[in-house]
């Protein structure tokens, strides 16, 4: 798949910002893939966000499901989901040394106009307990518009490093 991967656009983060958004998506790809690793918060025990974007800009509409199976290390595994949101919620994570996120998000139908935008993703996390987890799921944003982006925020606080890229899956 390495050689199926054509980089669109990159953010790194290396001094506190509020959010990063990715952008680039239009006919070229049927699906996109982002990558995001080492996210740190500034806020102990605040999760990575996402929203989608629309010409650029997120929307904050309260039209996001979301649901996952979680895997946890000091626990059994769960369920996880949220309805009617204002964005999708991932794993808390730390804003100590070794406490980041880790995400894989594919992309559908962000270019279709007649359809709703949807992703898939797989997350890893050590929180601020250093206990790790984990999530694989999927989420869709309820509404029949194109979308050209995604997002990234923090719960609360800023996002103090991480690597953020989008990449296109050749047809």
């Amino acid at each position: 798949m390495a050689g199926s991967l054509i980089k669109i656009d990159e953010e790194i983060v290396t001094t506190a910002t509020p959010s990063v958004t990715l952008t680039g998506i239009d006919s070229t790809y049927d699906v996109y893939m982002v990558r995001i690793n080492n996210v740190t918060g500034a806020t102990d025990g605040a999760y990575v966000r996402t929203r989608f974007t629309v010409s650029g800009t997120a929307d904050t509409s309260s039209n996001y499901d979301r649901a996952a199976k979680e895997l946890r290390a000091n626990t059994t595994f769960g369920n996880s989901a949220q309805t009617n949101q204002d964005g999708f919620n991932f794993v808390t994570t730390g804003n100590g040394t070794s406490e980041t996120s880790q995400i894989v998000f594919y992309l559908f139908n962000f270019n279709n106009a007649s359809e709703y935008s949807f992703a898939t993703f797989e997350e890893t996390t050590f929180d601020s307990t250093n206990t790790l987890k984990g999530r694989q799921g999927g989420g869709v944003l309820t509404v029949a518009q194109a979308t050209d982006g995604i997002n990234f925020f923090m719960s609360s606080g800023n996002i103090t490093s991480g690597s953020f890229v989008l990449y296109g899956l050749k047809k």
